[in-house]
């Protein structure tokens, strides 16, 4: 349970994150094109903490040790639908 916890403390933390630099963004205090490699950047760690957290959820809803769920590329996991 507590790396469940450090998951969703790392998902707060970036959402957060993705707020300030959108706010950043919208306002033009930031150079869009790299703000946007941030964002993009950001985007997809967000996609992959999600995937790492509904699989140990599910690994521990079927039995099995959620400690194997592993980080899937973010080519993977962006093609994903909520």
């Amino acid at each position: 349970m507590a790396q469940e916890q450090q998951i969703l403390a790392r998902i707060t933390k970036m959402v957060d994150d993705e707020r300030k630099l959108r706010d950043a963004l919208a306002s033009g205090d930031m150079d869009g094109t790299t703000e946007h490699q941030r964002l993009g950047a950001l985007e997809r760690e967000l996609d992959q903490c999600w995937d790492l957290l509904r699989q140990r959820r599910a690994k521990a809803e079927y039995g099995e040790n959620p400690d194997e769920a592993r980080v899937r590329p973010s080519s993977q996991v962006e093609g994903y639908q909520s």
